[in-house]
């Protein structure tokens, strides 16, 4: 079984480098493979390392086909469908999914809404995804799209951005039957 490699984007190394003294200082003895992994993770903006996998495993394309994009048989246009319903006749986000896979795509609905290449004070972010929401949790939804790699912040939480990744096909589905 081949390894598959996992990057880490860190916006500030030195912020990464202040948190893994910090976290080194709270150790007894070296970390082992694993809690090293964790450590860097957590780090880097994740909750481990564990997390930091399913993230990139969800933003990236099967790596089964040298980047093409898979065949639209493979949509799961059911769980499509079950999201586009979570939006109402204007759009707006109305309630939040309990499956973590809806949610996922709720999410890219609401990135694919935010500008590109644009730097957003924390109040514009919060602001633009008011809009697109009715269920009064912008902050939640923020610190997700930080989380899953689909907004970067500055350490102090003054400028976000959108990170630009090719959203999954199920997302692009999403997009289209909402549009």
């Amino acid at each position: 079984m081949s390894r598959t490699p996992v990057s880490l984007h860190v916006g500030d190394v030195s912020a990464l480098a202040r948190t893994m003294r910090r976290q080194f200082d709270n150790l007894e003895r070296a970390p082992s493979h694993l809690e090293l992994l964790n450590l860097l993770a957590k780090a880097g903006g994740y909750r481990n390392f564990q997390h930091l996998k399913a993230v990139q495993q969800a933003s990236q394309p099967d790596s089964g086909t040298s980047g093409e994009a898979r065949p639209v048989a493979e949509l799961n246009l059911k769980r499509v469908k079950k999201a586009v319903g979570y939006f109402d006749l204007n759009g707006r986000l109305s309630s939040w999914p309990k499956k973590h896979s809806l949610r996922m795509l709720c999410l890219w609905v609401l990135w694919s809404r935010l500008p590109a290449r644009a730097v957003l004070s924390e109040l514009e972010l919060d602001e633009r995804l008011s809009l697109d929401h009715a269920f009064c949790d912008h902050a939640l939804l923020r610190r997700l799209m930080v989380d899953y790699g689909m907004v970067e912040r500055t350490p102090d939480g003054s400028e976000y951005r959108r990170i630009e990744v090719q959203p999954p096909l199920e997302a692009l589905e999403v997009f289209r039957r909402l549009h």
